[in-house]
């Protein structure tokens, strides 16, 4: 999906949530677009450190925008490192460097969805076509 004002997003939570809160619990981003600009994808982590903290990088498309074909996103994940890749692209590497209370060693679960409007995206305007839909092929876990 794209346009002003759409968030497409694939991601992940820790299973801890209703225990430790957001963002102790860990939030992996595997694959973020914000529609006005579909040809960049966004990869994340939010964790708490003492403090809220993030990480994040992001890779464009030469040509073209992700909206018109399928494309395969990413991470590589074990006990001290996360590695986002968009079509066997690497974009992006999160090291834990000694992180007080590394969220990441826990179990996660996956989100997909399709958000309209918030803080990064904006919100929709005349321009934005709906509706609007986000195609997941697969999704495929290796442990």
């Amino acid at each position: 999906p794209k346009g002003q004002g759409i968030w497409p997003a694939i991601w992940m939570l820790g299973e801890n949530i209703d225990v430790v809160s957001w963002p102790a619990c860990g939030e992996i981003d595997i694959m973020e677009l914000v529609g006005h600009q579909p040809a960049t994808v966004h990869g994340t982590v939010h964790y708490r450190d003492d403090v809220y903290k993030y990480s994040s990088g992001s890779k464009s498309l030469t040509s073209g925008d992700f909206s018109e074909k399928y494309h395969v996103f990413t991470i590589v994940w074990d006990s001290n490192t996360i590695t986002w890749y968009v079509d066997n692209v690497q974009f992006k590497q999160f090291l834990n460097t000694g992180i007080a209370g590394w969220p990441f060693n826990k179990s996660f679960y996956f989100i997909m969805n399709v958000a309209v409007g918030g803080n990064w995206p904006g919100p929709p305007d005349n321009t934005t076509v709906f509706p609007q839909q986000m195609m997941v092929d697969y999704i495929r876990v290796f442990q």
